[in-house]
């Protein structure tokens, strides 16, 4: 399924479909769609009507293996309209009366991609932010309970799709097999945040492509909110900083000191005082976590674009999950762990 081929689908089911949640959407009258992005598991567009623009999301998969992934993602925004830097959500309907899928209507922001030498305080400060929005422990998000375990046992269904098949190089399958033994004795770690925790919203996918940055107004958003957590936030800023995320989209990779920097940004926003004096090693301690959940789903994303199990092909990421599939690459990333 691709943006174009589900196109007439969505604009039949904007043709007969009242959404009362967007004030002043009226579906007999004329409106524009057009497809905005393509995601794994979303299909985003961009309908206009008059004046009006605001962005309709299709949900046609789930990381997290849940049937009402779209209003778990509606829930999410709702409890993140106050920070002003994401988008506000409008409606959500997961009927599937008229088309087979969940769907959500929010804010359209416009805006370029994320800078990663001119926006990384920008996006210290938005995480702040985020992770300073108070929730209680009723909230709707999947709490992040054993924050290493989980991350591990989400590696070791991705990572056996590659190292099961007859596709995988033989060296990559050893040295990922190695990886993933070390984080099965490693994960004991997570001791650190079980006695100490500090629970927050967080994102848990913040990729470059993910934020929406307007040179006209100096605000950033990130807007992609398919997997969010109730957990620490170590977890965005790691996955931020991590080379598989930077290099996503773009060909930069954060060196020590932007990470330092970065993470100083973060301190100084941040109000609470025991987050602050505590946030360098929470990170440390879930950086190597972070890279291999980013190779094992590479890996797996490699195997099932090959074999035709991927619901949704895109041929850039394909592209840039071979280019992390080389050993040289890999051992920058864990051979440190490895060998201590």
């Amino acid at each position: 399924m691709d943006l174009l081929k589900l196109l007439p689908a969505v604009q039949m089911y904007l043709r007969s479909t009242p959404l009362p949640g967007i004030s002043e959407w009226d579906f007999c009258a004329p409106f524009d769609v057009q497809p905005l992005a393509q995601g794994e598991y979303n299909l985003n567009y961009v309908i206009r009507q008059g004046r009006r623009r605001w962005v309709l999301r299709v949900n046609i998969g789930s990381q997290i293996q849940r049937d009402d992934q779209i209003v778990y993602e509606y829930n999410a925004l709702r409890l993140l309209e106050r920070t002003g830097v994401t988008p506000r959500p409008y409606t959500v309907d997961d009927s599937r009366a008229v088309l087979p899928y969940g769907v959500l209507a929010m804010e359209y922001l416009s805006g370029g991609a994320l800078d990663y030498r001119s926006d990384i305080e920008d996006a210290a400060r938005l995480f702040a932010c985020i992770h300073s929005v108070p929730i209680g422990g009723g909230n709707p998000l999947i709490r992040e309970t054993r924050p290493l375990t989980m991350t591990y046992e989400e590696c070791s269904r991705l990572l056996p799709v590659y190292l099961n098949s007859g596709l995988a190089d033989p060296n990559l399958r050893d040295y990922l097999t190695d990886v993933l033994a070390w984080a099965a004795e490693a994960r004991h770690r997570e001791a650190y945040f079980l006695a100490d925790p500090w629970p927050c919203i967080i994102n848990t996918e913040v990729n470059s492509g993910n934020f929406i940055a307007n040179r006209k107004t100096g605000k950033l958003y990130l807007v992609d909110w398919e997997k969010p957590l109730h957990g620490d936030p170590s977890q965005d800023l790691s996955h931020f900083c991590a080379p598989m995320t930077t290099l996503w989209k773009t060909d930069y990779r954060m060196t020590s000191e932007d990470k330092t920097h970065f993470i100083d940004v973060y301190q100084a926003t941040m109000a609470d005082p025991h987050l602050r004096d505590t946030i360098v090693e929470r990170v440390r301690l879930r950086d190597p976590f972070n890279y291999l959940r980013g190779i094992s789903w590479s890996a797996m994303a490699w195997i099932t674009y090959q074999t035709g199990d991927h619901a949704v092909k895109n041929a850039d990421t394909f592209r840039k999950v071979t280019s992390y599939l080389d050993l040289i690459f890999l051992r920058t990333m864990f051979d440190a762990y490895l060998t201590s």
